[in-house]
Order: C-alpha cells, then sequence, then structure tokens
C-alpha cells in the first residue's frame, strides 16, 4: 500500500508562483511513476504533468513552459513548481503515483487570483 499526501497549496496572485509537494510512504518501491492531477469546479479531473523513474516528464499543453514536475526518490517526495500562475490554474491538485496499481493522494487547494 502506497499514502500520498499533498502540501503547499494556498491562494496566490496571477503570475506568481507556487511549489506543491506530494509525501508518499509504505511500499513505495513499487511505484514507478507518479503524477499531478488537477480538477477545476465544475470540471473532470485532468493530467497536469507526468514523470517516470527513469526523469521523462510529459506536460499539459496548458501547463508546458509554466509547470516544472520532479522526483526526489531519497524523500520519496514529488513536486510540482508553479510559476506565472493563471487564474485558469485555480483547481484541486491531485498526486497520484503509478505501480500498477494507482493511488491517490485527498488533494490540496490552489486559488489564482486575476
Amino acid at each position: 500500500q502506497v499514502q500520498l499526501v499533498e502540501s503547499g497549496g494556498g491562494l496566490v496572485q496571477a503570475g506568481g508562483s507556487l511549489t506543491l509537494s506530494c509525501a508518499a510512504s509504505g511500499s513505495t518501491w513499487t511505484v514507478n511513476a507518479m503524477a499531478w492531477y488537477r480538477q477545476a469546479l465544475g470540471k473532470e479531473r485532468e493530467l497536469v504533468a507526468f514523470i517516470t523513474n527513469s526523469g521523462y516528464t510529459n506536460y499539459a499543453d496548458s501547463v508546458k513552459g509554466r509547470f516544472t514536475i520532479s522526483r526526489d526518490n531519497t524523500k520519496n517526495t514529488l513536486y510540482l513548481q508553479m510559476n506565472s500562475l493563471k487564474p485558469e490554474d485555480t483547481a484541486v491538485y491531485f498526486c497520484n503515483a503509478f505501480g500498477p496499481p494507482q493511488y491517490w493522494g485527498q488533494g490540496t487547494q490552489v486559488t489564482v487570483s486575476s
């Protein structure tokens, strides 16, 4: 079993920056890749960024050039550095780990004011 706990969310003005963290515990050696998803009010959950154990990354078009996903294996922690934030980035951000199976955190709220 893998437990994921997100942190770092909050309120920020447009153009600002924020860094999210996801602490993983449990059977972390079974995790092959991790990802950040987000879900805005009234919308379905969408993939934001993905990173494999080898360091391969992929980003949604809406965040390319602004967000950076990274992973510190010694700390079992996933990060999402968010720059040049826009009001459209407002959502609950969820950490996801792939084994299989998939594991989810509870989410952390990010609110970007105009």
